[in-house]
């Protein structure tokens, strides 16, 4: 089974929110919440990938000083399996905007449950409850 390498991050804004996006139609897994962040381009690192990633999908810019890896989450899907770090990001510039046609929302780490994840993200929710607080 192919392993597959994605990061991706929490945004913490000043009132401890954390940012989620909707996965657009057409995309596999449309309509459920997650993390930015996505794919690791060959011989990309995975900070250089999320900063990427963070530009491209929400137009922020990010400094890799500014990413503190979390936790990770490691998940077997029916054809791949996904290795997927999770950092936290509290600093960037900018204002996030969906620019990938993707729902955003700010939401409270003890309220994440409340919005249909991808199997591999939902453990995640409890490191960032634990961060953040409820």
């Amino acid at each position: 089974m192919r392993i597959v390498l994605v990061v991706a991050c929490a945004l913490v804004d000043t009132d401890g929110r954390i940012l989620i996006a909707q996965r657009p139609e057409g995309k596999n897994l449309a309509g459920l919440w997650e993390f930015p962040g996505g794919k690791l381009e060959p011989g990309e690192r995975p900070e250089a990938s999320l900063i990427r990633e963070l530009s491209e999908e929400l137009g922020i810019s990010v400094k890799e000083a500014c990413l503190a890896p979390l936790t990770f989450a490691s998940h077997a899907y029916e054809d791949f399996h996904l290795l997927m770090p999770l950092y936290v990001c509290r600093r960037w510039a900018g204002t996030p905007q969906p620019l990938e046609g993707q729902a955003l929302k700010w939401v409270r780490a003890g309220k994440l449950r409340d919005y249909p994840m991808p199997p591999a993200d939902e453990p995640l929710i409890s490191h960032l409850i634990g961060l953040v607080g409820a």
